[in-house]
């Protein structure tokens, strides 16, 4: 990969712009999502390599007020390799602004299916279940665990991201997808997150069923022997039910959550549960 030298002035750019990237939601709206938010990030590197072309400050700024939407975390890579593309669309004119722009729209897609898996569909979900499990037994330390595992590693590999972005430029990301690791890093994410649903299913969905048989002298209660058998089987049966209801039946969460309230004050009213 060809690797670029960072001098002081950059280094600097790319800080503010690494401060700017935290943005990155900023005005997010339907017609643009996160193009403000990426302007915004852009501003430290299009002023500074731009400085006095004010027509070429303002074709900088219209290029990224472009319809943009990747993952918070990838979002810091563009943006990076976007600032090293600026400078040499603008110093040597080997790159031009429509060149620019579909690297941009090229990137939004692959980068926001690699960083939803590792981040939003694996970290936050092992980040939340070890946050919840300590929250459960009142532990505050639980918030913290989960800021730290899922928001402060999220801040460290923009960090990184947005100068490997401006570094290596697009040899980067050639790399990483023509060697396969990012196929093999996505699975393995997914399998993963995958296993940390099951066993958060396992751990924290109960149903408490105290249906009693009475058969003769002998009372034998239902829940205890389908735990015998399966356990947590119930609590999966109706994970599946609820994910069902919202992919099939177009179920909202809210009318879900309501369902399971009234269903369980019916249950325990006629001691089911």
């Amino acid at each position: 990969m060809d690797k670029k030298v960072l001098a002081a002035d950059e280094k600097s750019i790319l800080k503010s712009m690494f401060i700017r990237s935290h943005l990155v939601f900023l005005n997010f709206n339907m017609a643009k999502m996160e193009a403000n938010g990426f302007t915004a990030t852009m501003t430290p590197a299009i002023e500074n390599i731009y400085k006095d072309d004010e027509e070429g400050k303002k074709a900088a700024y219209l290029r990224h007020q472009n319809f943009f939407n990747t993952h918070a975390v990838a979002f810091s890579f563009i943006a990076g390799l976007a600032a090293a593309m600026e400078k040499e669309h603008k110093e040597k004119g080997t790159v031009d602004g429509q060149t620019i722009e579909n690297i941009k729209a090229a990137l939004m897609g692959p980068t926001a299916g690699m960083f939803d898996s590792l981040f939003f569909n694996c970290l936050r979900i092992i980040a939340a279940g070890i946050g919840i499990g300590l929250c459960s037994q009142g532990s505050f330390l639980g918030v913290l665990v989960f800021i730290l595992l899922y928001g402060v590693t999220q801040s460290i590999a923009k960090y990184f991201l947005i100068q490997w972005g401006y570094i290596y430029g697009t040899s980067f990301i050639e790399m990483v997808f023509s060697t396969g690791l990012m196929t093999s890093l996505t699975k393995s994410a997914s399998v993963l997150g995958l296993m940390m649903v099951g066993a958060m299913t396992a751990s924290m969905v109960s149903v408490p069923l105290n249906l009693t048989l009475n058969v003769g002298e002998t009372s034998v209660v239902v829940g205890d022997v389908l735990n015998s058998i399966f356990p947590g089987l119930l609590g999966v049966v109706l994970l599946f039910v609820l994910v069902h209801l919202i992919r099939k039946k177009g179920a909202r969460p809210t009318q879900l959550i309501i369902g399971i309230f009234v269903f369980a004050l019916l249950g325990a009213l006629i001691h089911i549960f």
